[in-house]
């Protein structure tokens, strides 16, 4: 399904005129600033006596008169009748290139995207999948597994139709490099055990989970998947290569602290972002849109299995 793009409204102001327009408003707000400021510093010149042993023996304070400023405040509407100035526009072009390439279409999505709150939802699917599919490129081998928060998803719906470069950016706004680390079988375990109960985000398992008595989710068990889409299960002894972002791996402590057991830590020099922006970039060369369902990584048993969501935590 694709997204029909409005006819451009004429009266509505264009990227340019929107910056020119905070440009000015930017430089208004400096100019107070520093004529209130004048007044501020004269106020902390003034004299204060000290306080003597009794009331009787204080001196009143003296105060400095407040300096005096001169200026004359105007309104004046920045609209299409204004002509363009040309020192502005050499200084905002750097930026409105910028912005221009934000607005850049760089892939279709079938279905809204939507942040959920047991495994990100299929929005949380969505970056998962992009995580661990790029950094198989970039390592050249198979990823098996990545993980990511779903606090770092910063934006909760992405409309079917066009996906733009801003809809990531505003998605990840952060700098989260992404990173490779070894765990144990009993460690991934542990780390599974967080990402289910804090519905965080994964790709390269299927999860089964039931809510709790504190109506939380909780991990009952889990499969890997191989290269082939294959299931097996986690051997407690064997050691697995994961990716995940540098965040988590950085807390120290905390719901992520298993992390920090792990081993041959290697970051992959790319940001969360431009991994996921390279993966919509590769699924439309090769002609793919982005599908919105959601599959079985994570799939609710018990009383209520008819749920089609869990509470939100």
């Amino acid at each position: 399904m694709s997204k029909s793009n409005p006819a451009p409204n004429k009266t509505e102001p264009s990227a340019k005129s929107r910056l020119r327009r905070v440009w000015c408003v930017h430089l208004l707000l400096v100019c107070a600033f520093a004529i209130a400021s004048q007044g501020v510093v004269a106020q902390q010149g003034s004299a204060v006596q000290p306080r003597s042993g009794t009331p009787s023996a204080r001196k009143p304070v003296q105060t400095a008169a407040p300096a005096k400023t001169k200026g004359r405040v105007s309104e004046i509407l920045v609209d299409a009748s204004i002509p363009d100035d040309p020192a502005l526009e050499k200084m905002l072009a750097p930026y409105s290139a910028k912005v221009g390439a934000l607005e850049v279409v760089i892939g279709k999505i079938e279905g809204e995207l939507k942040k959920g709150p047991v495994g990100g939802g299929n929005l949380g699917n969505f970056v998962a999948d992009g995580i661990r599919l790029q950094s198989s490129a970039k390592l050249g081998k198979p990823v098996l597994l990545a993980v990511t928060n779903s606090g770092g998803l910063r934006k909760n719906t992405i409309a079917a139709g066009d996906l733009r470069a801003a809809d990531i950016f505003e998605l990840l706004p952060f700098e989260n490099a992404l990173a490779e680390v070894d765990l144990t079988g009993e460690q991934l375990l542990k780390l599974l055990n967080v990402v289910v109960s804090s519905g965080d985000a994964l790709s390269g398992a299927n999860i089964k989970y039931r809510m709790n008595a504190y109506n939380r989710p909780e991990l009952v068990s889990v499969r890997l998947l191989d290269s082939q889409g294959r299931e097996m299960e986690i051997d407690p002894k064997a050691t697995y290569s994961i990716v995940t972002n540098d965040y988590l791996l950085k807390l120290g402590s905390g719901r992520y602290a298993i992390l920090q057991e792990g081993i041959n830590v290697r970051t992959l020099v790319v940001t969360l972002r431009n991994a996921l922006m390279d993966y919509v970039k590769a699924e439309t060369a090769s002609g793919r849109p982005i599908k919105a369902a959601l599959d079985d990584r994570f799939v609710l048993i018990g009383p209520d299995a008819q749920k089609p969501e869990s509470p939100q935590r």
